[in-house]
């Protein structure tokens, strides 16, 4: 794992990609910095980092955009099918070589509360719980640009439907208020969601057993739930309820007004294991079929 890591950091560290994304993301939060909290004069240094979060939609995607498709398109893959290394190792390689080109923005980032300080007074435990928080949510969407790489190998593909899933995840508070509340069609959606659960278990781990568990326990699931509601006022806004839990954005904004969210955490931790995860059996699907 050590060489696939030293590889891939190595590889951002000699051509342009790392420090232009490093520059980029440093420059930007100066200007938020300088916007809100120099200009506008509020102390609170977590609206600079709240404000810099939409520029993941660019910053993302260039970073993880040829990780693992450019090795699908020149078939260098193959090595990772035949390497003595596994599939886990070399993956948590090249995910670690991202999160430290980022973990070196974000270090940088930690020193501008101290020099805001030299202007007036700055809480730095809303700074630096936010920062912590705007790290966890830039590694949570480098999980997903990484998945999405390791499913094509256009390197235009993966950059654009990375933007695609980001800027969904920035929208989705916008949409939640625009779905209706109606029993019915909620549990018709979330019906359809959990069938394409299941099917996207049974492309990923072509196991018909770990299948059906999944497809007995979702969509069994949901039609007890609704069946055995007499009123069915139990899916009532449930889609609202759903949609508002995948909002990587609204639990992110609540550091920036002072709210500490442990939760938060947990569900970025969770949702980088999830894609990590979801990336090692894309990679070993394909070692399976070659």
């Amino acid at each position: 794992m050590r060489a696939i890591y030293k590889k891939e950091l190595r590889s951002y560290f000699t051509s342009f990609l790392g420090y232009l994304f490093i520059a980029f993301l440093l420059i930007i939060v100066g200007i938020y910095q300088y916007l809100y909290n120099l200009r506008g004069e509020y102390a609170n240094f977590g609206l600079a980092v709240n404000g810099t979060t939409t520029f993941f939609l660019l910053l993302v995607p260039m970073l993880t955009m040829r990780i693992l498709a450019e090795e699908k398109r020149q078939r260098t893959d193959q090595l990772i099918f035949t390497a003595p290394v596994s599939v886990e190792r070399i993956v948590l390689g090249k995910f670690l070589a991202l999160v430290t080109v980022f973990a070196v923005a974000v270090a940088f980032i930690c020193v501008y509360p101290l020099i805001l300080h030299n202007y007036g007074a700055v809480n730095y435990s809303v700074a630096y719980t936010t920062i912590a928080a705007f790290f966890l949510l830039g590694c949570t969407y480098m999980a997903i640009g990484m998945f999405i790489s390791s499913l094509t190998e256009s390197q235009v593909f993966a950059a654009v439907m990375t933007f695609i899933v980001i800027l969904f995840t920035l929208m989705i508070d916008m949409l939640v208020q625009m779905l209706p509340t109606g029993h019915v069609l909620a549990f018709c959606v979330l019906l359809g969601l959990a069938l394409i659960v299941s099917v996207i278990t049974y492309v990923m781990m072509k196991s018909k057993i770990v299948t059906g568990i999944v497809a007995v326990l979702s969509v069994g699931g949901l039609a007890v739930a609704y069946f055995t509601d007499p009123d069915r006022t139990r899916f009532d806004g449930s889609l609202a309820k759903v949609f508002g839990w995948l909002s990587v954005q609204s639990r992110f904004a609540l550091f920036p007004r002072e709210i500490v969210d442990i939760s938060s955490y947990v569900y970025y931790l969770s949702m980088i294991f999830l894609f990590v995860f979801l990336t090692i059996q894309a990679i070993k699907k394909r070692r399976w079929e070659a």
